[in-house]
């Protein structure tokens, strides 16, 4: 049976998480606008640096709960790297839908309610009410996804 859209955007994003070089979370990101995958993302060290799977995880180390201590993180999350991608490149994401394995966390909502993105489809949830709010006050449509099979 054929996928509906947001079905095969949120298996592609399952797809991109498998470059996820994180020890603790493997996380895929793509923005979507008119059917069209413009930018992808997935969770790991910026560019030029050692991941985590070589460097350890300064987190794990500090014993950090999930959903805190972001800026422990030597990682850029995959809605940070899916956003950075359309900057890098000069492609405009207005108006675009976050197609995420993950729901996306308090600092990267910002981010994507300032870039201008009118949805987020997304797979597991996330611990964080306050991205959550922030979704609903500006009103971005925000799902959670499950695939069949």
């Amino acid at each position: 049976m054929r996928p509906g859209w947001d079905e095969y955007f949120s298996s592609i994003a399952k797809v991109v998480s498998g470059r996820s070089t994180c020890l603790r979370r493997q996380v895929g990101a793509l923005i979507v606008k008119d059917r069209r995958i413009l930018t992808t993302g997935y969770n790991g060290a910026p560019r030029g640096l050692k991941h985590c799977s070589e460097a350890g995880c300064l987190r794990e180390e500090a014993g950090a709960a999930s959903g805190t201590t972001h800026e422990l993180c030597r990682g850029l999350h995959a809605e940070q790297n899916a956003l950075l991608q359309a900057a890098f490149y000069g492609v405009s994401i207005e108006g675009g839908t976050m197609y995420s394995t993950h729901q996306p966390c308090v600092l990267c909502t910002k981010m994507l309610i300032n870039a201008g993105l009118v949805g987020v489809c997304y797979l597991e949830p996330y611990p964080d009410a306050l991205a959550q709010k922030l979704l609903e006050e500006a009103g971005i449509v925000a799902q959670k996804m499950i695939l069949e099979g």
